[in-house]
């Protein structure tokens, strides 16, 4: 990272609200005024003035505390800190209908109750500009459910934010039926222009990442209770294997690096030799095992590799893996003894 989030251009930035000061609308407020926006940090739950303010004194410590670390470890000039701060604000329920007639772009993450998601977009409703983007950070419902409850469905979607969302570029985004394209551009283009990474997926249970990963973990878990290894060796593998892997390598363009074909034997043999047919492959592997698209070596699997260079690629992978070794402190020159 670069001190670049904190300057200023001619160009208006998007004024931001962030309803509910929980975690992730902490964090989302973080990573907005990292970049240079305006973000008001909604709290929507009703309750006294006492405790409202005790809430926004401790939400704009913690993201204090948390730019504070992004400083420390070398992302940003430490005196620039008070600025960023400045940019986000804390409004009570009272207070939050001035904030929400401001606000460009609104992002929903009260607790996943859907009647706290129903009320709190009836209370929003009242008070947003027709044209305003409003996504729902939601991980248990979906956006198709959610939309019977916005007054403008075209201008909503959920964004699935990545804890902690200041720091994870990834953010998911699922569009409904009725969600208007340019609002689905917008936000994506927004997102990048912060620093993140947008994705779109359908309006399916666990997302991208939710889905893969709670297959890991169980499967993790599941080891340790068979007692194939412990949780520290488990996680060494982890770290050093299979996420090393995919920092570098997206898990489908891994199966093409290596070849559809390995995944196609490795899953039969796994699905035989545990009795489990949770390890059988989809029949997306079998058709393409079939067809004789098994990847990089036949130029095509589930990507096209028609017009690649296939000797710069492999360099590049070989290259980013490099650069993860050293980074981890694990590239060492060779022994010439």
């Amino acid at each position: 990272m670069q001190d670049r989030p904190v300057s200023r251009t001619d160009a208006r930035r998007e004024t931001i609200a962030a309803l509910g000061a929980g975690r992730m609308g902490r964090g989302i407020a973080t990573a907005f005024a990292y970049a240079g926006h305006e973000v008001c940090l909604v709290d929507v739950k009703p309750r006294d003035r006492a405790q409202a303010e005790a809430l926004g004194r401790d939400a704009l410590a913690e993201i204090d505390a948390s730019l504070a670390a992004m400083a420390q470890w070398g992302a940003f000039d430490d005196a620039l800190r008070p600025a960023i701060l400045r940019r986000v604000r804390f409004a009570t329920r009272d207070d939050a209908p001035a904030a929400l007639t401001q606000a460009d772009v609104v992002f929903e993450g009260v607790p996943e109750v859907i009647e706290a998601k129903r009320e709190t977009f009836d209370f929003a409703a009242a008070h947003l500009r027709p044209d305003a983007l409003l996504a729902s950070t939601t991980s248990t419902f979906l956006v198709t459910q959610l939309a019977a409850f916005v007054a403008h469905p075209q201008r909503f979607l959920n964004a699935h934010w990545l804890n902690p969302a200041h720091v994870i570029p990834l953010v998911e985004l699922s569009a409904h039926p009725g969600t208007a394209p340019e609002a689905s551009r917008a936000l994506s283009a927004l997102l990048e222009r912060i620093g993140k990474v947008p994705v779109m997926c359908a309006a399916a249970p666990g997302y991208i990442v939710p889905r893969l990963q709670s297959l890991i973990m169980n499967e993790a878990a599941r080891m340790i209770e068979q007692g194939v290894a412990t949780a520290e060796d488990i996680d060494r593998a982890t770290r050093f294997g299979l996420g090393f892997r995919f920092a570098n390598m997206g898990v489908v363009e891994f199966i093409d690096f290596g070849g559809n074909d390995i995944l196609y034997h490795a899953s039969r043999y796994l699905a035989q030799a545990l009795g489990d047919g949770r390890y059988a492959s989809p029949a997306i592997v079998d058709r393409l095992m079939r067809e004789g698209r098994n990847g990089l070596r036949d130029g095509k699997g589930f990507h096209d590799f028609g017009n690649v260079d296939i000797d710069a690629y492999r360099r590049q992978a070989l290259g980013r893996m490099l650069d993860m070794l050293a980074h981890v402190g694990l590239l060492r020159p060779p022994d010439t003894g």
